[in-house]
């Protein structure tokens, strides 16, 4: 019997890939936060724009003073997540930076287990356990690409990575435990964060840029892909069966479609190497998907 939520988990997960690959091509040896600020405007607009259209921007614009406040925090930790993400992927090849990102559901699962209570079968924690294998294989593939641990753009990744886990299971608890509406978290995620950005991108301008600004056709487009991405990925984690574990995971395909157009379109090294590392992590896959 077909799983409800694995379509736009898929359909997520593939938007997600292109938005790395934009993302990449963006912030190349250009300026971050206008980067960032204005894919988000970009994105924040085409949200509200598709309310306004649908007819639900007033459901989505009510808000409480105890919504707000809970929203708030999602802010915080998708806005730091993004900040050090960004500024580590200006940094690491695309092909080293996405699967890196990736390892965000290994600590989702391990959430979604001990907080939610989740329960897997055997198959499922076998296959979770070769996509993790993966994720370390591409971890030890950094070593060949010059960075280490210690890497100041190694850091920042793990840091944003660690931050975007933190947000997943937390949107579990907005949208399943608390019950808000998936729409009125988008709507306020979004334009919160809009207005935080605003701010720390005013505030790193007041300390200056060691690196010129430069408009890319990829700055609208990263937050377009980023707005469709979350619209379906919401659309699932709505859903009462829907595991957190299991989502993050499949959600996270993502660095397939990003190391694949990512090594062509930027000339990376390493990547036989790399592709064994993926192979773990696509086994993983089709095991989760053949569950029973």
């Amino acid at each position: 019997m077909a799983v409800q939520w694995l379509l736009p988990v898929l359909i997520s997960a593939l938007a997600l890939g292109f938005y790395d690959i934009c993302k990449k091509h963006a912030v190349r040896d250009n300026s971050v936060m206008p980067v960032l600020f204005y894919s988000t405007c970009f994105g924040t607009a085409a949200y509200v724009l598709f309310l306004a259209l649908t007819g639900g921007l007033a459901a989505a614009a009510h808000l409480s003073g105890a919504e707000f406040l809970l929203i708030a925090f999602k802010v915080l930790l998708v806005g730091g997540s993004w900040i050090c993400s960004y500024y580590a992927i200006r940094e690491l090849p695309i092909t080293l930076a996405s699967p890196l990102r990736s390892t965000s559901p290994l600590w989702t699962f391990f959430g979604g287990v001990l907080i939610f209570g989740e329960r897997l079968s055997a198959m499922q924690i076998a296959a979770a356990a070769v996509i993790f294998a993966g994720y370390y294989a591409f971890a030890v593939c950094g070593r060949l690409d010059g960075f280490t641990l210690r890497s100041r753009a190694m850091v920042l990744i793990i840091a944003g990575t660690l931050l975007g886990s933190a947000s997943a299971l937390y949107d579990k608890y907005l949208l399943n435990v608390r019950q808000l509406p998936k729409e009125r978290v988008q709507f306020y995620f979004m334009t919160g964060l809009t207005v935080m950005l605003a701010l720390s991108y005013l505030i790193r301008r007041g300390f200056g840029h060691r690196h010129r600004f430069e408009w890319r056709w990829t700055i609208p487009l990263t937050g377009v892909l980023l707005i469709a991405a979350d619209a379906v990925y919401f659309y699932a984690l709505g859903l009462p069966e829907a595991p957190i574990s299991l989502i993050g995971l499949l959600r996270r395909m993502s660095c397939v479609v990003s190391f694949g157009f990512g090594a062509v379109m930027f000339g990376e090294r390493n990547i036989r190497r790399k592709l064994l590392a993926l192979a773990l992590f696509l086994i993983g896959v089709l095991l989760l998907s053949l569950r029973r």
